[in-house]
């Protein structure tokens, strides 16, 4: 996936790396020079500038992208680059302080995909909000360990199976389940697998890509692309 994220500061960035370290195209925007500098070094491209202004998101490639993430500190440069990002069918995601209150986050919420709090999130968290969908990284235990809850949908191969049936590859451990709209708990045998049902896994990076097309019915290029190779740094 094509993502293009507002603001190289250490949410945005540390988002930025977890996004290309799982094989994603990551673009980021800023006009901070030091910032700038520091997310170069680390061979981020970058364009100088403010992401409020459409020709500078057009320089970043968002006509192409699927995604915007507005991380930056300023609630207006984020919510017009929403804006503008929602003209060219991108999904949107704003960052706003943890101070601003309630009335502010639902006026905002409604306007684009998801609403993030940093503060509370980390880079996990806002990779997960980026993302959206059915599969949602939980933790990076190891470089190559990942903990992954991932969401069963009609298109799963395991649509209909009992737990005991499950055969996930040797590297991927289940380490919960739960029904739709129940807590999670340590699986029975006989549990069947439906539609909205939640398997948290420990899974190496290696095997990500066939857990998530088992589980939530990926294709396998679309699973190896999100998978990827890497952990977060």
């Amino acid at each position: 996936m094509r993502f293009v994220i507002i603001g190289a500061g250490r949410v945005g960035l540390r988002t930025a790396r977890v996004l290309r370290d799982e094989g994603h195209e990551v673009t980021l925007i800023e006009r901070d020079e030091a910032r700038i500098r520091r997310a170069r070094n680390q061979e981020f491209p970058v364009v100088e500038g403010d992401g409020s202004r459409e020709s500078i998101l057009e320089d970043a490639g968002i006509a192409n992208a699927d995604v915007l993430g507005a991380l930056t500190g300023d609630l207006n440069v984020n919510f017009t680059a929403c804006m503008i990002a929602k003209h060219y069918g991108c999904r949107t995601v704003l960052r706003i302080d943890e101070g601003y209150r309630e009335e502010i986050y639902r006026k905002y919420a409604d306007e684009v995909d998801e609403v993030i709090y940093p503060e509370r999130l980390g880079a996990i968290g806002a990779k997960n909000a980026l993302l959206g969908g059915t599969i949602r990284a939980v933790a990076d235990v190891a470089p190559s360990l990942q903990v992954v809850e991932l969401t069963v949908t009609d298109a799963a191969p395991v649509n209909g199976y009992t737990m005991g049936e499950l055969e996930l590859p040797a590297d991927a451990t289940v380490l919960a389940f739960g029904k739709e709209g129940a807590d999670l708990e340590i699986p029975s045998p006989d549990e069947s697998l439906e539609l909205g049902d939640r398997i948290v896994v420990l899974a190496d990076f290696d095997v990500l890509s066939d857990v998530r097309q088992l589980l939530v019915g990926e294709s396998a290029e679309r699973a190896t692309a999100n998978a990827g190779t890497g952990g977060v740094n």
